[in-house]
């Protein structure tokens, strides 16, 4: 059992109440696990992804056995209750050992008071499980576990696939690599895989991918630090090569970080490349996965909205822009995005996507392509925004996409989560006419 000081649960807990009440995001949050709970860090991981998959859930549970609201700054209790109600329902734990560690994470999180209170919660929950899951399944959001304006969302836009859309985003998602086929052949890595006792199967789609049966430490992978591989959803894995791309072509990645697409474009060709982003953090892991795989690209820091600001007037023959979203795609990997994200910000998501649409439009040589990506499935953000775009540019014409993968929608093409395995995400190519 770990110490009062290194206690998980209160370790969880602590993430979750910064997700939870200060917005921080689960990704950046739990890098703050402490090296003495490194032991400990999978079931850390895993409780933190899980509270937030059932988060809402969850949450109606919770308050139909608390006698009244907790106050803001005992959030951490708040979601010590959440951590020990996932542990009840969807864990491994024995129930005996998930309600007294949970418990004495109260004391650990220097919230002694809250002990019995915890501990009555999480009794009372096993007394009266059977009625109280009934209950929660009148209520959309305790059903879905979703926020209510995104299952209205996702209704009206996809009438017929919103219920498999919100059943995908709460299921744990695959681990899938993308193999750089320059260096090794899918089929010759598959093999490396199964010497080494590690099941996979091909991707469906593309010559690259591979998907694990479960999920592997990255690092530990055969040929990861040689840059054989790196990680990325088959859906992600079609931007390169919807690209069209040829040797000595100029290309501009805009909005490039972390690099996964800069990566496997330079994989596929040596063109002239230049990975653009407002981040200087995030442009850092750009430059860290090119190093690893060996690859070179000019990266800059700049504002996609502003390119007078950066750029160096020569045009380019590709452009990808993979634009600021609401990531509603991608919510089995991100399950913090249902509390993040917000219905207000899917307006000014459109507002910034169509601006840097028209920042960036004037940078591609007449005959030239941009592919326009997202990891949203919302319409407004995707097929709205790219005709909108075409009618507004008369130089802008929308290019057939003929693939096997997705959905064709009113334009370009549409992957739902869960199809195929594969994450949420859209794709347009867009040609710039002389």
């Amino acid at each position: 059992m770990a110490s009062p000081k290194q206690n998980p649960r209160a370790t969880a807990a602590r993430i979750l109440s910064q997700v939870i009440r200060d917005g921080r995001s689960l990704s950046r949050a739990i890098e703050d696990i402490p090296s003495a709970l490194s032991d400990d860090r999978a079931l850390i991981q895993e409780m933190c992804y899980g509270v937030l998959r059932e988060y809402h859930r969850l949450s109606v549970i919770v308050a139909s056995l608390l006698k009244k609201p907790l106050k803001e700054k005992d959030a951490d209790v708040q979601a010590l209750l959440l951590l020990g109600l996932y542990q009840l329902m969807c864990m491994r734990v024995p129930d005996h050992a998930a309600v007294s560690e949970t418990v004495a994470a109260t004391a650990t999180l220097k919230k002694v008071w809250a002990r019995g209170m915890v501990n009555g919660v999480l009794r009372n929950f096993q007394r009266q499980q059977e009625k109280l899951l009934v209950q929660v399944d009148i209520t959309e959001e305790g059903r879905w576990s979703h926020p209510q304006w995104l299952i209205n969302a996702l209704r009206e836009a996809w009438p017929t696939d919103w219920q498999t859309i919100l059943a995908a985003n709460n299921q744990r998602p695959p681990m899938c690599l993308r193999i750089n086929t320059a260096k090794i052949s899918a089929d010759d890595y598959l093999q490396l895989l199964e010497k080494n006792d590690i099941a996979a199967s091909r991707g469906e789609f593309t010559t690259s991918a591979i998907r694990l049966e479960h999920p592997q430490d990255v690092t530990a992978l055969p040929g990861f630090v040689e840059g054989w591989l790196s990680v990325q959803d088959e859906a992600a894995q079609q931007a390169a090569g919807l690209m069209g791309l040829e040797p000595g072509q100029r290309v501009l990645d805009v909005c490039a970080a972390p690099g996964g697409k800069t990566v496997h474009m330079l994989e596929l060709a040596e063109v002239e490349m230049i990975a653009v982003d407002v981040d200087a953090a995030r442009l850092q892991r750009v430059k860290e996965n090119l190093q690893r795989v060996g690859k070179t690209a000019r990266c800059v820091v700049g504002d996609a909205c502003m390119p007078n600001k950066w750029w160096d007037g020569q045009p380019f023959d590709r452009i990808l822009l993979d634009a600021p979203c609401s990531a509603t795609g991608v919510i089995r990997r991100h399950p913090d995005i249902k509390l993040l994200r917000r219905e207000s910000d899917i307006k000014k998501l459109v507002t910034l996507q169509a601006q840097i649409l028209d920042a960036i439009w004037p940078l591609l040589k007449p005959g030239g392509m941009l592919v326009y990506a997202t990891c949203s499935v919302l319409p407004e953000e995707n097929a709205r925004q790219i005709t909108a775009f075409v009618d507004r540019q008369v130089d802008a014409q929308l290019r057939t996409i003929n693939v096997q993968w997705g959905v064709p929608v009113m334009a370009g093409q549409q992957v739902l989560p869960g199809n195929s395995g594969m994450d949420g995400f859209y794709y347009a190519c867009l040609e710039k006419t002389a």
